[in-house]
């Protein structure tokens, strides 16, 4: 897993210890997307930390897509009449393989997207494409950078696409930090009024 850097933090000190206000080191947020972040969310995210004196720096994780499971689900969302007149749906390895290009492309789009998106809201960030079940990869990096919190975003799921695993709830029972859930392309006003899927944390 490489990471693409913006904005490298001028100090290279992280972890728990030490006072955050004090302006000598590094407040480190590891966060998990699903998408691309919008400017708006980019925005948002880095309003939940202008009042810290430390250098905030973002560590931005975007998860692979499966691209076997992207087929699997494909196939399940067609009726049976559909799957019984298919010729073949059998995919070749050739392309599986351009499926995972595709998949692999989509997810570095999002990253470098991410990225830009916080660097012109003023954010330090880097970030990498995971190929790790996403709450691995989320705690290994908290452990990793000795990150002071964790912010997960994801897009609203009335019906999961292809199969949705709860990360937040997931991460909440592994991570020692925070860990604040939020849904990309609405603002804090528009989760919080919402159903209660956005704006969750410890």
């Amino acid at each position: 897993m490489s990471e693409t850097n913006s904005n490298e933090p001028l100090d290279g000190t992280s972890g728990a210890d030490g006072d955050i206000n004090d302006g000598q080191g590094t407040y480190d947020v590891v966060l998990l997307v699903e998408q691309a972040l919008s400017r708006q969310d980019a925005e948002q995210v880095r309003s939940l930390h202008n009042e810290i004196a430390d250098q905030v720096v973002y560590h931005v994780l975007v998860p692979l897509e499966d691209a076997a499971a992207r087929v699997e689900a494909s196939v399940g969302m067609l009726g049976a009449g559909d799957v019984m007149s298919s010729p073949a749906l059998a995919m070749t390895e050739e392309e599986l393989a351009a499926v995972r290009e595709e998949c692999r492309t989509r997810s570095d789009h999002d990253l470098a997207t991410t990225l830009s998106a916080l660097t012109a809201a003023g954010a330090t960030a880097r970030g990498a494409v995971t190929g790790q079940p996403p709450v691995d990869a989320l705690t290994d990096k908290v452990t990793e950078v000795g990150a002071r919190e964790a912010i997960i975003l994801t897009r609203p799921h009335v019906v999961a696409e292809f199969f949705h695993v709860d990360w937040t709830s997931r991460a909440r029972r592994k991570l020692g930090v925070p860990v604040l859930h939020l849904l990309e392309h609405e603002n804090f006003d528009e989760q919080a009024g919402g159903t209660g899927e956005g704006i969750t944390g410890l």
